[in-house]
């Protein structure tokens, strides 16, 4: 866009810019704005890249302007990039507007060449170990990063350079061996690149920058947005930021830091420190790291200005702050914070903390946390009464409990996966290029990191249980060895994020405790279910959107009804006809007389109504929809092939039987191409006398019999599948009919309405809503019919291309088509409503349980969501969550 602005220093810009500077060169902008010591520097913002990604060059100006703030960086250094006496050195580092930890590309020591590389040396006071450390990293990123050179040649390098000299690690490399690294690298470089490692300082720069914009599309960050569900065209901002050293000596070092421990929420000083080492030596876990607390030794006077600014940025930010820091010196530098990602559980302790510290209201910490998470807490834990032998133990990164078959590579973890194993990625340390197995495993065992580590960051993230820096580790090939113990491939082994420990074999779980609070069952004192319990409290007393259950038994609605459900918006009463019934409805449907017929319906009348007892008496007092029998026959009948063959094989042997000779004609005369689209829902009750009209007898009677025992019985009936109000009508006249003569003056009041699942319902839902007292959206079929998807065939089918080729960011059966099938949901509300304002409206799908989905469910008006027991909490935590983001869209 002409006249556009690309470029802002870091005084420009401020945290209200996220979208524009990404999240680090906002954050940066604005710790620069408190007055903190932050680095100078520049951001080139998401708009130059969304626009070099789509022409494949810079946006005109752009180098102009990029050539203009460099200059006043160096003014402001008092040095030039790569300048042979004095050079200036740059970071060039992505930064999105959502955090991507490790997805995108960095580079450090940018302007670095053969010429300047003796100056750094003496700008560092004749430390050339220093300056010959500084260059191979930079050649070891720049190739990887810009250049795609295989990493691992540097690395095979680099632990080939510590055996000739006998060193566990880099910090026992001198300056001569690491000119002589240099060197190598260089011919690495070389031999893959065609061309010798760049020595114009500003091509540096450059091609670095332009790494950083196609990275946005690197395989590993496109999966990354795709788990995490961020949009694909926003792209990422660059930070240019001048090099602070904490490779300079035993005085320096780098550090990352959280205000809260992002693992449990508890309060404290929690972080990794690593002394004589750059930034990414921490995240990369590439040497374990000491403790935050170890600084108070090394550095009295950092330690202390640290906290001083930790305390500074929770109290700006009002939350938990992860701060990337580095000492060059005995002198502080902040190179980035953010709003740390933390465990579920440290979300909501974090959340109810700053609530009772007077930081945020309970509004805003109903918005931190979401359904994901509560889900999360909701997984069970390790059952450790047998006390099972532990194997060896880390640092508990990422909490849960996970057993699988130990695998050592991403790719075996995401093939296994695939085939339906659990399995467990040991790795030494994790890097970006793993995630496709961290996504596919349970749980992650690394041998090296600690808890600001790539393998706990991104563990953390999404919800998957992280074991690091498990150091006793001795991984080799597809086999560790710990305490004389062998782990091989396809081994089962347990991981506990909590604790850290690492057993042999599976370990039994137990419920978790806050499983157990919603259950009202006693639980030991606890700072999490504390927690839940407040923020939970709020939800319900601010959500609009009242949640039922999907139930068919009155064990699973007494569950879902101390789970908090507040009725049951679907009974499925086919779930009623299977087991030993299922002979009786395969008697109905194929039955040739009305006597037969009679019989079959006068046989399953009491257990109907039995059913209804037990649930509207575990229900009372709450409402209870029940969707008449809705399933494709076949699931009642023999299966035609298998039918076929009996009879062939009898009559091959000379011992036909008659009767099931005709159950064979019966089934072939019945026999559908797509019975999901065939004789189902209303058009069953329709075809065959007496079906719908058993049904509703044996709801209305299970009614009045719990009202003469006292209780308050609330009984809909909602009809399935229908797709024209004539259907509906006819239907209706008869229900009302029995609910008449049934009823009488015992008080009971039924309500009668229909499931909107066809397209064509909801397109006409003016004129069926005449006939209805309320809609239940069933948008798994709704989904079905609007694709033009068989669920069963094509999740499996090809789902997965589409979620990779990025036409689809989320199954659509997962979470709720908005612009398809929510715009039919949208039309039916509004013109149902306008017909009938009283009309009450739905959801009882797949979709009313899935935290993104009820959002949409609130804007549209509904009155409720149903879901399934397990998801009542979720869906209510969600509905509080839509209540107060819309309030606060709406006061915008």
């Amino acid at each position: 866009m002409a006249g556009e602005k690309y470029v802002y220093d870091f005084s420009e810009g401020h945290k209200g810019l996220k979208e524009l500077l990404g999240g680090k060169g906002a954050n940066l902008a604005e710790m620069t704005r408190l007055g903190l010591p932050v680095p100078a520097g520049f951001i080139v913002t998401t708009r130059a890249c969304q626009a070099y990604l789509a022409t494949g060059h810079n946006p005109d100006g752009l180098d102009a302007e990029i050539d203009e703030h460099l200059a006043a960086l160096e003014r402001t250094m008092g040095r030039r990039l790569g300048d042979a006496e004095d050079p200036l050195l740059v970071s060039v580092r992505s930064g999105a507007a959502f955090s991507m930890p490790g997805m995108m590309e960095t580079v450090l020591n940018v302007g670095l060449t053969d010429a300047s590389v003796t100056g750094l040396a003496a700008q560092a006071g004749g430390n050339e170990r220093f300056a010959w450390d500084s260059y191979r990293r930079l050649i070891q990123m720049f190739g990887k990063t810009v250049c795609d050179v295989p990493g691992e040649e540097f690395s095979d390098a680099l632990e080939e350079a510590k055996k000739a000299k006998g060193a566990t690690d880099d910090l026992h490399l001198d300056a001569a061996d690491l000119r002589a690294l240099v060197d190598r690298f260089k011919r690495i470089f070389a031999k893959h690149t065609g061309y010798d490692f760049p020595q114009d300082p500003r091509e540096q720069m450059r091609l670095a920058m332009e790494a950083v914009f196609r990275s946005w599309n690197a395989e590993r960050a496109v999966l990354y947005r795709r788990q995490e569900r961020i949009p694909a065209d926003l792209g990422t901002a660059v930070n240019v930021c001048s090099m602070v050293f904490g490779n300079l000596g035993a005085d320096s070092g780098t550090g990352v830091a959280f205000t809260r421990d992002p693992a449990s929420g508890s309060q404290g000083i929690y972080g990794d420190y690593l002394s004589n080492a750059q930034g990414e030596d921490v995240v990369a876990g590439i040497r374990n790291t000491v403790p935050l607390e170890d600084l108070k030794r090394l550095d009295p006077k950092s330690y202390e200005e640290l906290l001083a600014i930790m305390a500074k940025l929770e109290g700006h930010y009002r939350d938990l702050c992860d701060i990337e820091f580095t000492i060059e010196r005995g002198k502080l530098w902040m190179l980035q914070t953010r709003v740390g990602k933390r465990t579920a559980a440290a979300a909501f302790r974090i959340a109810a903390q700053l609530v009772d510290e007077g930081m945020i209201t309970l509004d805003e910490a109903l918005r931190r946390v979401s359904g994901a998470q509560l889900a999360q807490l909701m997984f069970p834990r390790f059952d450790l009464s047998a006390d099972p032998a532990v194997l060896t133990k880390g640092i508990g990164a990422s909490p849960g409990a996970a057993s699988g078959r130990a695998v050592f590579s991403a790719a075996r973890a995401a093939e296994l996966a695939a085939e339906g194993e659990d399995v467990i990625l040991v790795r030494r340390e994790t890097n970006p290029e793993d995630l496709a197995g961290m996504i596919a495993a349970r749980g992650i065992l690394t041998a090296r990191g600690g808890k600001t580590s790539h393998a706990a960051v991104v563990a953390r993230g999404m919800g998957r249980t992280c074991v690091c820096g498990a150091d006793q580790l001795e991984i080799s090939g597809t086999r560790f060895t710990v305490n004389g113990q062998t782990v091989a491939e396809g081994d089962v082994i347990s991981v506990d994020g909590t604790t850290g420990r690492v057993y042999l074999g599976s370990v039994p779980v137990r419920p978790s405790e806050v499983v157990q609070y919603f259950e009202g069952d006693m639980v030991e004192e606890s700072t999490l279910v504390d927690a839940v319990h407040t923020i939970m409290g709020h939800a319900d007393a601010t959500r609009r959107l009242a949640v039922r259950t999907n139930a068919d038994t009155g064990e699973d609605a007494a569950r879902a009804r101390r789970f908090g459900a507040e009725g049951i918006g679907l009974c499925r009463t086919e779930h009623m006809f299977l087991g030993d019934r299922k002979e009786l409805v395969e008697r109905l449907i194929l039955s040739s007389t009305e006597s037969a017929r009679n019989d079959a319906l006068a046989a399953l009348l009491p257990l109907q109504r039995a059913d209804f007892v037990d649930l509207f008496r575990a229900m009372d007092g709450l409402p209870v929809t029940v969707r008449l029998i809705d399933p494709p026959l076949h699931e009642f009948l023999p299966s035609l092939e298998e039918l076929a063959v009996n009879v062939a094989v009898a009559r091959e042997r000379g011992e036909e039987n008659a009767e099931e000779a005709q159950l064979l004609d019966a089934v072939r005369r019945m026999h559908e191409q797509n019975p999901m689209l065939g004789l189902r829902g209303v058009r069953l009750g329709l075809v065959i006398p007496g079906l719908f009209a058993m049904q509703v007898r044996a709801i209305t009677e299970a009614a009045v019999q719990l009202a003469g025992e006292g209780l308050n019985p609330r009984p809909e009936i909602m009809v399935p599948l229908v797709g024209a109000v004539q259907e509906l009508e006819m239907v209706r006249q008869e229900c009302e009919q029995i609910v008449a003569e049934v009823v009488a003056d015992s008080g009971v009041e039924i309500l009668i309405g229909t499931m909107i699942e066809v397209p064509r319902a909801a397109l006409t839902a003016g004129q069926i809503a005449e006939a209805a007292d309320f809609f239940s959206f069933g948008t798994n079929d709704l989904t079905q019919m609007g694709w033009g998807f068989s669920r069963d065939d094509v999740e499996g089918a090809f789902f997965w291309r589409y979620l990779e080729l990025g036409i689809f960011g989320i199954s659509p059966f997962e979470s709720i088509d908005r612009d398809g099938v929510g715009r039919l949901i949208r039309i039916a509300a509004e013109e149902g409503r306008a017909v009938r304002p009283e009309l009450k409206l739905g959801v009882c799908g797949e979709h009313g349980g899935d935290p993104e989905s009820v959002h949409f469910f609130h804007e549209v008006g509904l009155d409720y969501v149903s879901c399934s027991p397990f998801r009542v909490p979720v869906a209510r935590l969600e509905a509080g969550r839509a209540a107060v983001t819309s309030e606060d869209s709406d006061s915008r």
